[in-house]
């Protein structure tokens, strides 16, 4: 079974919060404020790995999180930071912020990594707080909260040269004689289900990489069949080899099939359908009217597109068509046809410095990420903790926004949530 999307959801670890703690020595009077960090939080990373070729895994279990961070403790002992989650993918795997409805990252080269969320601040201990003024700080940081990130993971095979064609052509069999792939062959359509790939040599020594795409059938780019499913897979290839039987052992005509085929492609996308291509004229062998084979060459001649007559079952012909193949990669540069997002914000969004007050119905509201990652870090219930926040406020000019809208000593402030009243 291929699984070709999953959709998953990621969670990096919260940061430890810090101590909130004094020396306490014997024969040492007064000892001072000694609370330890909080330690980070655990990065959650996507790592493609070679042991593995489908997202199949990603059926059976959706949500992963990484390690939170240890708290801080005294004698400023700072906490453990989280382990690191590595997701392992196959190569090939394309991700997708669902949230932020983007590409951000194609996972495309052997050991790549990518760091998808950012593991959370552990929180700074009460050892930060202590001033000429306060010397006994009796309040510590809480650590930041990891973020969760909805994540679509899709996966394109990654192949030089993609076979394309009706079902029972002869795709199969041609993969399975110049490579070792083995892909299940029969004498009916739709034999092949999912996708299969097969290195190929050519007598010269070049190798590519040759992808069997199912077959594709009328109506695939409008979701008949099989279709869309497969031709995202074709996206990748850098050359299309279009298989035709030409045995008329079927009843099928040759020239109509091709022009069916690239219908289909043009209809999917302008980009897939100018995609170099070589025709196959599959089953020589079989051939029972040589008319069949001439209107399809004349076709090709029109389309200016190079024409071999193959055999798969003989053998015949294979070779050539494989050492032209190789030297035909050689002209055509690989390229990204992802568009990633290169203005995301990977560290889960801690650059963000936008705050936002307004007055709604005669109380002030005051949020932004800034103003969130301040109140994860504040204990409201201790004194000290909320006159920390109160500076931490006025410092990122908060207060002189709110006294711009009109706000008056009394007046009520609504900060995410959290509600107080304002005094001077």
């Amino acid at each position: 079974m291929v699984i070709d999307i999953v959709k998953i959801s990621v969670k990096s670890g919260d940061g430890g919060n810090g101590s909130m703690s004094f020396r306490r020595e014997k024969y040492v009077a007064n000892g001072g404020p000694d609370g330890g960090d909080g330690g980070r939080g655990g990065n959650v990373y996507f790592k493609v790995s070679n042991n593995t070729s489908t997202l199949l895994d990603f059926k059976y279990k959706k949500i992963f999180k990484a390690e939170n961070g240890k708290n801080g403790e005294g004698a400023r002992r700072t906490g453990k930071s989280g382990k690191d989650l590595y997701i392992n993918v196959p190569k090939g795997t394309i991700v997708k912020d669902i949230d932020k409805g983007v590409i951000v990252a194609d996972m495309s080269d052997d050991g790549q990594e990518f760091l998808i969320a950012k593991g959370g601040r552990g929180g700074r201990g009460n050892q930060h707080f202590a001033t000429p003024t306060r010397q006994v700080p009796s309040f510590a940081e809480m650590g930041e909260k990891g973020v969760t990130k909805n994540i679509e993971l899709e996966l394109k095979m990654l192949a030089d040269v993609g076979l394309i064609g009706f079902p029972n052509v002869g795709k199969s069999t041609i993969i399975s004689t110049v490579s070792s792939a083995k892909p299940k062959i029969a004498n009916y359509h739709f034999t092949t289900l999912d996708p299969a790939l097969g290195v190929v040599k050519s007598k010269s020594g070049d190798s590519f990489v040759m992808a069997d795409i199912p077959g594709i059938i009328e109506g695939a780019s409008q979701g008949v069949g099989l279709g869309i499913k497969f031709l995202k897979h074709i996206e990748r290839t850098r050359l299309l080899l279009h298989v035709i039987d030409v045995s008329g052992s079927e009843g099928r005509v040759p020239v109509e099939d091709f022009r069916k085929i690239n219908a289909e492609l043009l209809n999917y996308s302008q980009k897939l359908a100018s995609k170099k291509q070589i025709v196959v004229a599959n089953k020589i062998d079989s051939l029972n009217d040589e008319s069949l084979l001439n209107d399809l060459q004349k076709e090709c001649d029109k389309e200016n597109i190079k024409l071999f007559k193959i055999s798969a079952v003989t053998k015949d012909g294979l070779d050539n068509l494989i050492d032209y193949i190789a030297g035909e990669l050689k002209k055509i540069p690989k390229e990204d046809i992802v568009q990633i997002d290169e203005t995301y914000d990977n560290e889960n969004e801690l650059l963000d410095q936008e705050i936002n007050v307004e007055k709604i119905n005669d109380v002030y509201m005051v949020n932004g990420a800034p103003i969130e990652r301040l109140m994860n870090k504040v204990n409201i219930f201790d004194v000290e903790s909320r006159q920390y926040m109160q500076r931490c406020l006025k410092n990122l000019g908060v207060i002189d926004k709110l006294l711009e809208l009109g706000l008056k000593e009394g007046d009520t402030i609504d900060i995410i949530g959290y509600q107080m009243e304002y005094y001077e």
